[in-house]
C-alpha cells in the first residue's frame, strides 16, 4: 500500500497554503500565468508516464488517455491563458450615469482564497487538473486530493505537482476515506468536488458547517432519447461509443436509452453491431485493424456492484458498460425523466426540430446534446455543470474562473455628490420621500398576457 499523507503533513500543508494566500502572492496575474505554463510542461514532459499510470489504473487505451487526460488539460490551459487578462479585469457595470461615470462603479474579480479540490477515480488526472487550472487562474491556493482508487495516477500527481508548481500555493494530499474525512473537518474558502451524488452530499454537509461555497460535479442517470425520426444507425453507434469509452465509467455517459417502438428493434441490432465493431470484432470498410482495447472496471468492488445491478438496472446510476433499452416515445421519455432526479446530460437523437423543442421544454438537465454524445461539455466559453442531484455550480473557461472568484462591487463617489444625496439623512421630510418616487413605469395596469413582448432564442432552433 502506498504511504498516505500523515496528519502532521496535512496540518503543515494546510497551514502553509493559508499563510501563502494571506501574502497576496497568488493575486499577481504574472504568477498565475507562470503556474499555468508550468502545468503545461508537467503534462508535456510526462505524457508517457500519464499513459502508463492510466494503463495501470484502468487499462485505458492510449488514444482515450491522450484525448481525455492530455489533450483536454492542454486545451484548458491554453483557454485560460488566452482569457485570463479579460476575465480578471475590473468589469464596468451598466449602472447609469451617476454610478458608472460619476461614482466609478466597478466589479472586481478577487480570488476566493484557499480551495480544497477532491478528484474522482474515473478521470483521475484531468478532473483534478482542470479545476486546479481554474483555481490558479483565479488566484487561489489549492489543496488537492486525488482519488486513492486510482493509485498510479494518485502517485503521479503527488510526485510531479511539487516538481512543477509553486509548493507554497499548491499541495497534494494522498489518502483514503479516513484522510478525506479529516480534510473535510477543516475550514476552507471553497471546495470543488467531482464524484458520486452520495459522496457529494457528505461534502456538502461538511462544507455547510463552515458556510463554505462549493462546486459539486456529480452524475446521475443520464438518458438518451431516440425518436422515430432519428438516424438509427448513428444513434446506436454513438450510444455504444458512450458505453465503450472508459467502459462507461463516465458521469456524462448514456445511462439508458429510451427508443421509439418504431425503431426499437433496429436500434438493438445496430447497437450490438457497434459494440462488436468497437472491440475489433468487425472489419469495417476503409479502416485499419484496431486493437479492440477496452478499459477495465476500476476495482473488484465496482465489478461486484455492477454484477449485482443486473437484476435492477434502473435502480441507480450504472457507471459501467451496460445499456438498458426502454421502448418509449419521446413524450413518454420526457415524462419519465421529469419524475426522477435531474440528470447531468440528455442525448436526443432526432431530425425534427419540434421534437427538440418538446424535450427542452419538458425536461431539466445539466446539458443536452442533439444527435451526439458528450459534446455540450466540450463547447468553448460555455458552462459545464449539473442541476440538483447531478451537481451544483459550473466550470470550464470563464465559468471556471468565476467559480473560484469573489465578485466584489466597488464604488467611489466624489465628495461633491453630497449635495445630491443629502435628503437621505434624518430628520426625514415629506420632500425627501417625494425624491424616492420611481421614474414613470413603461407599462400599464390594463395589460394582459397577450401584450407581453419577449425577444430571445435567436439561434438556429426556435424553441
Amino acid at each position: 500500500m502506498a504511504m498516505y499523507s500523515t496528519p502532521a503533513q496535512v496540518e503543515a500543508d494546510y497551514t502553509t497554503i493559508f499563510k501563502t494566500f494571506s501574502t497576496g502572492k497568488t493575486k499577481n496575474i504574472a504568477w498565475r500565468k507562470l503556474q499555468l505554463k508550468r502545468l503545461w510542461y508537467l503534462i508535456d514532459d510526462n505524457q508517457d508516464d500519464i499513459i502508463s499510470a492510466l494503463r495501470a489504473d484502468l487499462n485505458r487505451p492510449v488514444f482515450e488517455t491522450f484525448a481525455s487526460e492530455i489533450r483536454s488539460v492542454k486545451d484548458h490551459i491554453l483557454e485560460y491563458l488566452d482569457g485570463i487578462d479579460e476575465w480578471a479585469a475590473d468589469e464596468i457595470p451598466d449602472a447609469g450615469f451617476l454610478f458608472t461615470r460619476l461614482a466609478g462603479a466597478r466589479i472586481r474579480k478577487e480570488p476566493l482564497g484557499v480551495t480544497l479540490i477532491i478528484g474522482p477515480w474515473n478521470y483521475p488526472i484531468s478532473l483534478i487538473l482542470q479545476p486546479l487550472i481554474a483555481a490558479i487562474a483565479a488566484g487561489c491556493c489549492a489543496l488537492i486530493k486525488p482519488s486513492e482508487v486510482a493509485p498510479a495516477s494518485e502517485q503521479f500527481l503527488a510526485a510531479q505537482i511539487p516538481r512543477y508548481l509553486d509548493t507554497d500555493a499548491v499541495r497534494v494530499i494522498t489518502g483514503g476515506i479516513e484522510e478525506t474525512t479529516r480534510l473535510l473537518e477543516k475550514r476552507y474558502d471553497h471546495i470543488f468536488f467531482t464524484g458520486s451524488t452520495k459522496v457529494g452530499k457528505v461534502v456538502q454537509a461538511a462544507a455547510a458547517k463552515h458556510l463554505t461555497p462549493t462546486v459539486l460535479e456529480l452524475g446521475g442517470q443520464g438518458p438518451s432519447i431516440v425518436t422515430d425520426t432519428a438516424d438509427v444507425d448513428m444513434a446506436a453507434k454513438r450510444c455504444a461509443y458512450a458505453k465503450f469509452v472508459n467502459a462507461g465509467q463516465i458521469c456524462l455517459s448514456v445511462n439508458h436509452a429510451f427508443v421509439d417502438p418504431k425503431v426499437h428493434d433496429e436500434f438493438l441490432e445496430r447497437t450490438a453491431y457497434w459494440f462488436e465493431a468497437f472491440q475489433g470484432k468487425v472489419k469495417r470498410k476503409g479502416e485499419g485493424d484496431g486493437d479492440g482495447e477496452f478499459c477495465r472496471i476500476i476495482s473488484e468492488r465496482n465489478w461486484e456492484r455492477l454484477t449485482e445491478l443486473l437484476d435492477s438496472l434502473m435502480s441507480e446510476e450504472l457507471f459501467g458498460p451496460y445499456l438498458p433499452v426502454i421502448k418509449a416515445s419521446y413524450q413518454e421519455a420526457c415524462r419519465i425523466i421529469s419524475t426522477g432526479e435531474h440528470p447531468l446530460a440528455i442525448y436526443l437523437f432526432t431530425k425534427n426540430t419540434s421534437q427538440i423543442s418538446y424535450v427542452l421544454n419538458n425536461t431539466t438537465s445539466g446539458g443536452l446534446t442533439v444527435n451526439d454524445v458528450f459534446l455540450h461539455a466540450s463547447i468553448p466559453n460555455t458552462p459545464f455543470g449539473g442541476v440538483g442531484h447531478s451537481g451544483t455550480g459550473y466550470y470550464h473557461g470563464k465559468y471556471g474562473f468565476l467559480a473560484f472568484s469573489q465578485l466584489r462591487a466597488v464604488v467611489h463617489p466624489p465628495s461633491w455628490l453630497e449635495r445630491l444625496v443629502s435628503f437621505r439623512y434624518p430628520p426625514y421630510t415629506a420632500n425627501a420621500i417625494r425624491k424616492l418616487e420611481p421614474r414613470k413605469v413603461p407599462f400599464s395596469r390594463e395589460e394582459g398576457i397577450e401584450d407581453q413582448k419577449w425577444v430571445g432564442n435567436r439561434g438556429f432552433y426556435k424553441y
